[in-house]
């Protein structure tokens, strides 16, 4: 069996992923989001705010007997609160860090420890953003936030190097997708992010991708070894 842990089943392209895993009877899915929306044989929600950071320290991971694979995806974000700086609800500056970097971390620091001692395959993939490489006005937070996960991804990574582990983990872009992340960008105003008329393009454009059809690409990234080559990536390498 293939043990998967998600955050943010829920909706978008969490909720995509682990829809398009669930059918493989081979796949089991644990899910982490604030609502369940999931009913399957083969996956178990764990009600979670992962801006609760006590409730996220508690995390425990199940014992699991001869996984063929184990996998992590760190995939729940939020863009948080878009405006300039001076302007921001300090409120959604923590949620914003929380949710984004401080979760993840936290999440794989409790996955690493529990099965360490595993021999088999153990992948991580924080899903991250182009927005962690470039600085975009009004997402102070999200663009710091994203920036983090690759940084912490790229020293995890030295790290499995020198412990000799068999953990891999990946940084993974996943672009831009038509979600309900989308639809508060273009509600922002323009007075507080510059950008918003091209995002409201993108959408008429009809340049978005499916939540599906980047599920489908991050999946890839799970199932073929020479994907998995750097730890920095996105899904337009495809």
């Amino acid at each position: 069996m293939n043990y998967y842990f998600i955050t943010g089943t829920s909706k978008g392209l969490g909720k995509a992923i682990t829809e398009q895993l669930l059918k493989d009877e081979n796949n089991f899915v644990f899910g982490y989001s604030r609502n369940n929306v999931i009913t399957h044989k083969n996956y178990y929600h764990k009600l979670i705010d992962l801006n609760n950071l006590e409730a996220l320290k508690k995390i425990q991971f199940p014992v699991l007997n001869n996984p063929e694979k184990v996998v992590l995806i760190n995939n729940a974000g939020s863009v948080g609160d878009i405006n300039h700086v001076g302007e921001i609800d300090n409120d959604q500056i923590i949620a914003c860090y929380n949710i984004n970097l401080i979760a993840p971390a936290i999440i794989t620091n409790n996955f690493v420890s529990a099965y360490k001692n595993i021999s088999n395959e153990k992948l991580i993939i924080n899903i991250s953003s182009g927005a962690g490489k470039s600085a975009i006005d009004g997402w102070s937070t999200y663009c710091s936030a994203k920036s983090g996960i690759d940084m912490f991804s790229k020293v995890f990574a030295e790290e499995i190097k020198i412990d000799n582990t068999n953990f891999k983990v990946l940084s993974l872009a996943p672009g831009i997708i038509d979600t309900g992340m989308q639809v508060q960008i273009r509600n922002s105003k323009v007075n507080g992010f510059s950008n918003l008329d091209r995002f409201i393009e993108y959408k008429k454009n009809g340049d978005l991708a499916s939540a599906e059809e980047t599920a489908n690409k991050v999946i890839r990234f799970v199932s073929e070894n020479e994907l998995q080559a750097e730890t920095i990536c996105s899904v337009r390498d495809l």
